[in-house]
């Protein structure tokens, strides 16, 4: 049974069009475009020590995924930017929070698929919660799932859009399988991503990550590159099979919800000797002062000014 991850989030304030409602108030309209047909586009934000992580890359992501899928009175950068702040301070928000900013083409007239129903604008939500990264540092076991990751030739991953339904299904995989989480291949079998985070293998002290066309090129994903360039460690992006992870000296996920996880088994094969790998370890320590370091300060402004 899947409980409330922190006790304190039964009283959250959630951000819904402009106003700030308790969590059981908290509504979208049944004729949203999010309700119709997952027509929306989601960020997710974390925030450390009073910092946010990658705030400006993550909303700049947010409004060109907006823009790809011809969004139309999209919300300024600094009304999202005020809605999330707001949001944090009516909380009481200042450390190991996750938010998950959702935008969505609107309300529409009456049900149905064309964008040309919707003539109301967009709809913001902000729902921030007290939540620690959802896999445990000691790592997890995953299951190659039987769904493959969008190719661009159906829905580009560049898009970050609500449309989930071939990662639940490939989380279903991972359920069934009483493991963590399930592996996604691309249409050619190569590796693109898990069902909800990026991957990483280590191979004779050299990272690699595969190449971010069927996957989504997350910002923790260029964080951990980032470093690697800072760190004089090799890294590239290459395609990678199923063999390779099974044989690779370390491997790990990587995610705003998950942060850096190791992976200790895959499809029943050990990963390594089935502990979390020293390079690993040295990135996810890594990887929490860079997030702090870059992030952008939280503005504790007061609520609705």
């Amino acid at each position: 049974m899947v409980k409330l991850p922190d006790s304190r989030n039964a009283n959250l304030l959630v951000y819904v069009n402009g106003t700030l409602v308790p969590r059981d108030e908290a509504r979208i309209s049944v004729f949203d475009s999010v309700v119709q047909g997952g027509d929306a586009v989601w960020e997710g934000l974390r925030v450390y020590k009073g910092r946010i992580a990658a705030f400006e890359a993550h909303l700049e992501r947010l409004l060109n995924s907006a823009h790809a899928l011809s969004f139309v009175s999209v919300p300024s950068l600094a009304d999202i930017r005020e809605a999330v702040f707001n949001t944090l301070t009516a909380n009481g928000m200042t450390d190991d929070v996750h938010i998950r900013l959702t935008l969505t083409r609107g309300e529409k007239l009456t049900s149905g698929m064309n964008p040309r129903l919707n003539q109301s604008g967009c709809s913001l939500i902000v729902l921030a919660e007290w939540k620690a990264p959802v896999y445990a540092d000691d790592g997890i076991t995953v299951v190659t799932s039987s769904v493959r990751r969008n190719t661009p030739e159906c829905l580009d991953s560049k898009i970050h859009h609500n449309n989930l339904l071939n990662n639940i299904l490939a989380s279903i995989d991972a359920n069934v399988a009483g493991v963590d989480s399930a592996v996604m291949l691309d249409m050619y079998g190569f590796i693109a991503e898990t069902n909800d985070t990026n991957i990483f293998l280590v191979q004779n002290g050299e990272l690699l990550t595969p190449f971010a066309d069927a996957c989504l090129p997350g910002l923790t994903r260029q964080m951990i590159l980032d470093i690697a360039a800072q760190e004089g460690l090799p890294a590239r992006e290459k395609n990678l099979s199923l063999t390779e992870l099974y044989v690779a000296d370390e491997a790990f996920t990587s995610g705003t919800m998950g942060e850096l996880t190791p992976i200790l088994e895959a499809d029943g094969r050990i990963i390594g000797d089935g502990t979390p790998g020293t390079l690993t370890r040295r990135l996810q320590t890594l990887h929490r002062d860079y997030a702090y370091e870059h992030g952008e300060p939280i503005c504790l402004s007061e609520v609705g000014g």
